[in-house]
Order: C-alpha cells, then sequence, then structure tokens
C-alpha cells in the first residue's frame, strides 16, 4: 500500500480508502466484515462511511453501514487502527426527509446527526467529518449545467456552519472536517471564512473517473492553489468502467441490475466512451478496472482513491491497482479519449 497525509493534517492515510455504502443492501453484515478485515490486512486504513448508507437509501436500511462498522470495531477492538470519515445528509434530496425533520446544518441536525453516527459507530471521534452536500442547489447528480434559478431561497451560512463544527472539534468529537459534492464556489466560500479565523475545511470527496474530469476545469486550481485535499469517489463509475455492463449485459446482483435508476453512467456517450477506454486496457494487456482505478491513484490532487465492492475479488483487484503505474503512452492515449469524449457522465 501507499500512503500519503491527509492535507492540513498529520494524518496518514492509506491513498486507497474504503467505501462502505454497499453494506447493508448489497452486502451482509458477515461480508461487510470479511471486507473491513480484508483492506486492513492489504495495508487500507481510511474508511468512509455517511449516515444515510445503505445506499440506496431507505428508512428501514438507513444507518445500517455505520452500525455494521461500529460492531466491527467492538469485536476487534481496533478503532486505533482505522482513520474514520463519516457523512451528514444535507438538505435538497426529498427521499431522506424520514431521516430527521429538518435536512440542514442547523445546530440542531448537526448535533442530532453527529450524536447518532458516533453511537452507530461506537466510538467517541470521528477522523473527519463532511457534509455530504451543500445546503444550497448544485448542479450533481446527472445535471451539467448549473441553473441559478434553484438557488434563489438559499441564504448564506457558511460562517455559521463552520463555527457549530469547529464547537465539534473543540468537544473532541471530530478531528478534522470536509466538504463533499462541493463546487469551486462553495469551496472558496469556506476559505474566506477560513482566512478571517474560522475552521479549514481540509478535503472534499467529490465523483471523479474516466467519465466524470469535470473537477479538473475549475476545482482542482482551487485545491492546488488553497491546499485542500481531494476524496474521489465513484472511481468506477457505479462498475461502468468495470467493462461488466458492455454490450448490454445486466450481471446479476450489480448494483444497475438490481437498482436501475443509478444509471448516470450509462448515457449513449458513456457506454460509447467505455468502450473506448476498454479497447486501451486491453492493448496494454490490462484489465479495465484497473487501468481507470490506476489513473484516478496516480492524479496530483488526488489525496485517496475511494473503492467499493461487493465481493472479495472484486476488492482485492481494487486495492491492487496501488501497485500499477500507467506509462506515459496509456496516458497520452486516455487523454486523447478524453478530448474527443469529454465527461459524458456529469
Amino acid at each position: 500500500m501507499k500512503y500519503t497525509t491527509l492535507t492540513n493534517t498529520n494524518i496518514k492515510v492509506s491513498k486507497i480508502c474504503l467505501g462502505t455504502m454497499t453494506f447493508g443492501r448489497q452486502n451482509t453484515e458477515d461480508q461487510a466484515h470479511q471486507q473491513m478485515t480484508y483492506a486492513l490486512d492489504k495495508g487500507v486504513n481510511f474508511f468512509d462511511t455517511a449516515e444515510m448508507y445503505a445506499v440506496p437509501y431507505t428508512p428501514k436500511t438507513q444507518g445500517l453501514t455505520e452500525q455494521y462498522i461500529g460492531n466491527w470495531f467492538a469485536k476487534n477492538k481496533n478503532r486505533d487502527t482505522v482513520v474514520l470519515a463519516s457523512k451528514i445528509t444535507g438538505s435538497g434530496r426529498g427521499i431522506f426527509n424520514s431521516m430527521r425533520e429538518n435536512l440542514d446544518f442547523s445546530k440542531a441536525s448537526l448535533d442530532d446527526a453527529l450524536d447518532k453516527t458516533l453511537a452507530r459507530l461506537q466510538t467517541d471521534y470521528l477522523d473527519l467529518y463532511q457534509l455530504h452536500w451543500p445546503e444550497r442547489a448544485v448542479n450533481i447528480f446527472g445535471v451539467r449545467d448549473y441553473s441559478h434559478i434553484a438557488n434563489e431561497q438559499w441564504e448564506d451560512n457558511i460562517g455559521e456552519i463552520l463555527n457549530r463544527l469547529e464547537s465539534y472539534v473543540k468537544a473532541g468529537k471530530v478531528r478534522h472536517i470536509g466538504l463533499s459534492n462541493e463546487t469551486p464556489f462553495g469551496a472558496m466560500r469556506y476559505m474566506e471564512e477560513h482566512r478571517k479565523g474560522k475552521l479549514k475545511m481540509v478535503s472534499i470527496q467529490n465523483a471523479y473517473s474516466l467519465l466524470q474530469r469535470r473537477d479538473e476545469i475549475g476545482l482542482t486550481e482551487v485545491l492546488h492553489m488553497e491546499n485542500i485535499g481531494y476524496l474521489a469517489y465513484s472511481p468506477l463509475a457505479f462498475g461502468m468502467l468495470s467493462g461488466k455492463y458492455l454490450d448490454g449485459k445486466k450481471p446479476e446482483g450489480a448494483r444497475v441490475t438490481l437498482f436501475p435508476n443509478y444509471s448516470r453512467y450509462h448515457s449513449e456517450g458513456a457506454i460509447k466512451a467505455t468502450q473506448t477506454y476498454d479497447a486501451i486496457a486491453k492493448k496494454h494487456g490490462l484489465s479495465l478496472s484497473q487501468m481507470a482505478l490506476s489513473f484516478v491513484n496516480d492524479r496530483p490532487f488526488v489525496t485517496s482513491t475511494i473503492i467499493g465492492a461487493t465481493s472479495i475479488p472484486q476488492l482485492s483487484e481494487n486495492i491492487e491497482s496501488i501497485n500499477l503505474t500507467l506509462s506515459a503512452e496509456i496516458v497520452k492515449e486516455i487523454q486523447q479519449v478524453h478530448q474527443a469524449m469529454p465527461n459524458p457522465a456529469p
């Protein structure tokens, strides 16, 4: 395994982070425990979760992922071996309304979310606590273009949010704070408050893959100039970049087979780009999965790549991508595809 330092901290994290959102829907608790043990044995010391998991969200399965992780900690007495990140669910996603009365970042909501997360995880602190998405509307999850009309009701409360989060740091419940599904505007607003003396957001967790590189347009400049870490999730685009959905295949038990609404990586353009990337991988004797993951792993702005799996063989292949470095020739061929078909899956 390779390691780096979580930006703005003294915490050593593996370049591969274990994503856990399948725990509770696609994976049983026993399978989840097997994955965590396997990952830790392979040197993965960074786990990411969220209060809304398992995915897809249902009121019945909400919180199961954190519960499974907490039970694993209790069984193995190994909380101190893992750098643990979780997230609070933000507003603007009506399907989560059953989680609590208000899906916002008010003090009441933050208190409720964090205390329940810590209880489920059976720990008294998080290494990284993230805002799962902004309170304002943003163009993510299949929405390519920004619409200002959707944001007319938002009132800027970022300074207040940072004050609330800082109180958890001072209380020892949270070591560091971060963002998720955030934009260059949001990142810079938080940095503006940081320059006034407030706590710094140390990282941003966004979707990033061969099919989704839009953060390179503006956000990666912010990351570099402001020294903010980047946690890349969905590096295999919900499994599309494993190649298993090509030629119209619907593998039994696969995420998009089970949950067809998770199809934003299945557009005509995304399929065409995936076919082209698959041809590059085969030309160079690589699996598409490992080529796709290695590309993400090696981007200079990526702090850690969040991988997910539903089986140990998948998990093993994903972790082993850390040992692959793409040649300049392969990267050049990837760039040529990206120039011809940029960001087909917003």
